[in-house]
């Protein structure tokens, strides 16, 4: 019989799995759609970007959704309507029907993005809350490379309909796990439901001190009268931790790592690997870099802070992309040494790498984090909705800035954009790393300064 802690961290694992797997799929069908159906570059890029519309419009509706019925009912909506986006791509006989079962994903996946890392920060004890969203995005990561791997067996026989239809296992599992996770406390505080909340709590925390020191912090913050959008309208502080995690998710997202995911075959091509299976397998090489580099630091992430990894990860992406694209300026040419293939390939892990100990888990850490429990829902879900549209723009350009300013200046384009981000880190960014939820909403709310409310006093 599973603990209630085991089955928490299962379900969001699996969320956090489907995410993953979403992600990596679509890098090894689009060659093979692109070449059965004779699509344009506009056409991939709106096969990728689809799936992060259906992403922004999920992240926007769960605001709502999380709010009026938990963040336990959201994600079993997510694990369904992941299941119709999957099968409906994978029975796709043209691109229009495409599009629409992709929106369908993404919209599971918008669910998912959101609730998820919000239901592990509330159910998380402060010592591990850090931790427990990181092992959620080595999740994320570990379907990246299932899915990476799935896309090269099936590659193999060109059967790009079974790269699909396999992601419905885990959308089943999902709902199977979500079915036996207990209520998020602060939810249930939120809808005046005390005694459930102090019930779960005590189910979830290692002491009766514990557990009522937490419950007591609850109550407290549910003095503030306002919720949601009217917090927003009439407190200027909500508002200001409302934009740093809107500003901090489009940060995240143009890094340009998402890229190296979406587009990786096409950039590896590019790099002087002509055969799919060469292509895939440097993609694999990526992907596993990610799942490795993100499993080692996951223990560390309550120990080292949120912001020394960020300026630290902005800085590797920065030096990665730069390196990268001089790589691929090299090649274009006329130089063709194996070498510089190897090194592209090499200089993608360190991107990767780079992303993995930073912002890939840090800033889903933080947008949890520094939201105030009666703006939670909307505080969150604007910052979701950010990272999803910046990820579409991201996905709808790449292709479209490689042929109007040259793939080697859209590599130094994100180089750049890295490095003005180490200097927002620095001026805006607060550390939170071990600091109760409550402690940071009373500082946000007292008007600290945004780089100041981890402070623990």
């Amino acid at each position: 019989m599973f603990s209630r802690k085991r089955i928490v961290t299962i379900a969001a694992a699996l969320a956090g799995l489907l995410f993953g797997l979403d992600i990596g799929i679509i890098a090894g069908v689009l060659p093979f759609i692109t070449s059965e159906w004779q699509i344009s570059s506009q056409d991939q890029e709106w096969i990728v970007s689809t799936m992060m519309l259906g992403a922004a419009l999920g992240s926007v509706s769960n605001s709502w959704l999380s709010s009026r019925f938990g963040r336990r009912t959201s994600l079993i909506g997510s694990g369904v309507l992941f299941a119709v986006g999957t099968l409906g791509c994978a029975f796709a006989t043209n691109l229009t029907t495409m599009l629409v079962f992709r929106v369908i994903q993404g919209f599971s996946i918008g669910i998912a993005s959101y609730s998820a890392p919000l239901y592990l920060s509330e159910m998380s004890p402060k010592e591990e809350r850090g931790k427990r969203i990181a092992m959620y995005q080595v999740m994320i990561n570990s379907g990246i490379v299932l899915a990476f791997l799935s896309d090269t067996y099936f590659g193999l026989t060109g059967n790009w309909r079974a790269m699909f239809a396999v992601l419905v296992i885990p959308a089943v599992l999902l709902i199977w796990a979500v079915m036996m996770m207990p209520k998020s406390p602060r939810w249930l505080a939120s809808r005046g439901r005390m005694d459930e909340a102090k019930t779960v709590l005590h189910g979830i925390r290692e002491s009766e001190h514990e557990a009522h020191s937490e419950y007591s912090d609850i109550v407290d913050s549910l003095k503030i009268k306002q919720s949601g959008f009217e917090l927003f309208k009439t407190n200027r502080h909500f508002r200001r931790s409302v934009g740093l995690g809107m500003v901090l998710q489009f940060m995240q997202q143009f890094t340009g790592m998402n890229i190296l995911m979406y587009y990786a075959p096409t950039v590896f091509k590019l790099a002087g690997f002509t055969s799919h299976l060469e292509q895939m397998i440097s993609t694999v090489l990526v992907g596993l870099a990610f799942v490795i580099t993100t499993a080692i630091l996951a223990p560390f992430i309550d120990t080292w802070g949120r912001k020394p990894a960020l300026k630290i990860g902005f800085a590797i992406m920065g030096a990665g992309m730069f390196c990268l694209g001089l790589l691929l300026k090299m090649i274009e040419g006329g130089n063709h040494a194996p070498v510089l293939a190897y090194l592209a390939v090499l200089m993608a892990i360190i991107c990767i790498i780079g992303y993995a100990m930073s912002a890939a888990p840090m800033v889903w850490i933080l947008c949890a984090e520094i939201q105030p429990l009666k703006g939670r829902d909307f505080g969150i879900s604007c910052s979701t909705t950010t990272n999803w549209v910046a990820n579409m723009i991201l996905g709808a350009t790449f292709l479209t800035l490689m042929e109007s300013i040259g793939t080697t200046n859209t590599f130094w384009l994100y180089a750049c954009l890295n490095a003005v981000f180490i200097v927002v880190t620095i001026l805006f960014v607060p550390e939170t790393k071990g600091v109760a939820l409550e402690r940071i909403e009373a500082n946000l709310m007292s008007g600290a300064k945004l780089k100041a409310i981890g402070l623990p006093s």
